[in-house]
């Protein structure tokens, strides 16, 4: 099942994507939902799919990405928090920040609560979880790499970009992800190369903070991570899920 968030006539709801179409749906994925009328996917603007209280992002969880980076391997998952005002749905626009001067793509797994959580085993993580969708965090490297911690550089406004719709029904641990910019492949790796799994890291972050439905956790992203200049398109793309996309500006 697809579950996606829309504006359709200056109403923004909830729906289903199947055969092309989007089932309009009454209430929300979270509590009580009702089918209503069918949308020509055409007639809608797609919004991120959910609106979460809070942004938990996962780095160095791919082996050749730490690499990459030239950094230690994590013995534990390493989660920093990313702004909610940070959040950009599909083909959303991308803005560069004045103060930067290398703005990355990073494209991620992104799991999506269902559930309120707390202090839950790894082997309860799939009974808490709503989905899966896609996800970019861009970053400001050369601010990163200034800053040492990650608030700033990953929290601009448009920096979160998820989408398009949430996959219900996947296995998150062996999919295939690759970020194309301008259409050409950046990035192009399989989640089974994740150091932590999705359950492993639902059941890590619920240990810190409580999660509330609609929440996002990422999962990190593989190598190739890259930069973005004005005028550029990046997609992500996941097996099973589709695939997202921003123009950069």
């Amino acid at each position: 099942m697809r579950i996606l968030r829309y504006e359709h006539q200056q109403h923004v709801k909830y729906g289903l994507f199947q055969d092309g179409k989007v089932q309009a749906l009454g209430g929300d994925p979270f509590g009580t939902l009702h089918p209503e009328r069918s949308i020509d996917l055409s007639e809608v603007r797609l919004l991120a799919p959910c609106l979460p209280s809070k942004i938990v992002c996962t780095g160095l969880n791919y082996q050749a990405h730490i690499r990459e980076m030239k950094m230690p391997a994590p013995t534990e998952p390493l989660i920093f928090l990313k702004a909610v005002s940070a959040l950009n749905g599909p083909e959303g626009p991308i803005v560069r920040p004045e103060m930067s001067k290398r703005v990355e793509f990073e494209g991620e797994l992104a799991i999506v609560l269902g559930k309120v959580c707390k202090n839950i085993q790894e082997e309860e993580a799939r009974k808490v979880i709503l989905g899966y969708t896609c996800f970019n965090d861009v970053t400001a490297r050369d601010l990163q790499l200034k800053d040492v911690q990650f608030a700033r550089a990953k929290s601009f406004d448009s920096f979160a970009c998820l989408g398009p719709w949430i996959e219900t029904e996947l296995d998150p641990d062996r999919v295939r992800l690759t970020t194309r910019l301008n259409g050409q492949i950046r990035q192009d790796a399989n989640t089974s190369d994740m150091i932590f799994k999705a359950a492993t890291l639902v059941a890590f972050v619920s240990r810190v903070m409580t999660l509330f439905p609609g929440d996002v956790i990422t999962t990190g992203t593989p190598s190739g991570v890259g930069p973005m200049q004005a005028g550029d398109k990046v997609a992500v793309e996941i097996e099973g899920i589709g695939a997202l996309t921003n123009p950069v500006r």
